[in-house]
């Protein structure tokens, strides 16, 4: 019988297209969400012992993102439930460029137990499924003043990894750094989605302080606007600006660039603003 996998966040952008992929190939799956029956909560640890049971690997990702300061102890916490369980396999996605991150990674990698470490840019789906898709329908974009560039992977290739780290022992006990072969600023990324599905998306920046004040008039609760805060001011520094081969020689294949992206995901539509009424 193929091992039981255990996929937390599984309605999520990742963890999503994971499921499918194990689903697709026959893999026993266990959901790890709140919405799923055992339900799985990051902030309700009593109940993990229960979810993780049976379990043979599991995937790892941490909601909302490793950056929170509670994410330390939370994973600390998930590695000794899944090694009281006798999980055999770790697979933790991370962010580039967290100091947080990385730290909540050596835990994993010191648990004694097989683990792949999957250290992600920018997805290149924030655009199509993510915080910045409402602003897109709306024609217009508000945007903190940035000129780094960023590397958006391409999650069906992340996801690709993600699925071999689980299902196969090539990627055991390898840290990977995943990139898109390509770096772009936002302005650029935002105006090839105009191109692509012929219409006009406005843009304007705003100082940073600015950006983040406005968020909180919109209503946005503090930890969204601390967290996009971090984000735009820690990971978009300028310390992720490269790119990485990890996720080419991992999978022996080029990762998916970002105008590839664009053109698949238009075909899909899901950019097409609304029609205005007349």
């Amino acid at each position: 019988m193929k091992p039981f996998t255990l996929i937390l966040g599984s309605s999520g952008k990742t963890g999503s297209r994971i499921l499918s992929r194990l689903k697709q190939s026959g893999y026993p799956v266990r959901l790890g969400s709140r919405n799923a029956s055992p339900a799985f909560d990051w902030e309700k640890p009593e109940s993990w012992d229960f979810v993780i049971q049976g379990v043979n690997q599991v995937y790892i990702s941490f909601q909302p993102d490793l950056a929170v300061p509670s994410s330390l102890a939370s994973i600390k916490q998930l590695v000794n439930v899944c090694k009281k369980n006798q999980v055999k396999r770790l697979v933790l996605l991370s962010g580039r460029g967290e100091p947080e991150a990385r730290a909540c990674e050596q835990v994993v990698q010191n648990s004694g137990l097989e683990w792949t470490i999957l250290r992600a840019s920018w997805f290149c789906q924030n655009f199509s499924e993510g915080m910045f898709l409402d602003q897109i329908l709306g024609g217009s974009i508000l945007f903190p003043q940035v000129t780094t560039k960023e590397p958006f992977v391409d999650l069906d290739d992340l996801a690709d990894l993600a699925f071999e780290s689980l299902t196969t022992d090539k990627h055991c006990n390898q840290l990977y750094e995943l990139t898109g072969p390509e770096l772009w600023n936002f302005r650029d990324a935002f105006q090839t989605i105009a191109e692509e599905t012929h219409q006009t998306i406005a843009f304007e920046e705003l100082p940073l302080d600015v950006y983040i004040q406005t968020l909180k008039e919109w209503g946005l609760p503090e930890d969204t606007t601390w967290l996009i805060n971090y984000l735009f001011s820690t990971v978009l520094d300028g310390r992720n600006e490269s790119v990485v081969s990890d996720l080419e020689l991992a999978l022996g294949r080029k990762p998916k660039d970002f105008r590839t992206y664009v053109k698949e995901t238009a075909e899909t539509g899901i950019w097409k603003l609304p029609e205005k009424a007349i």
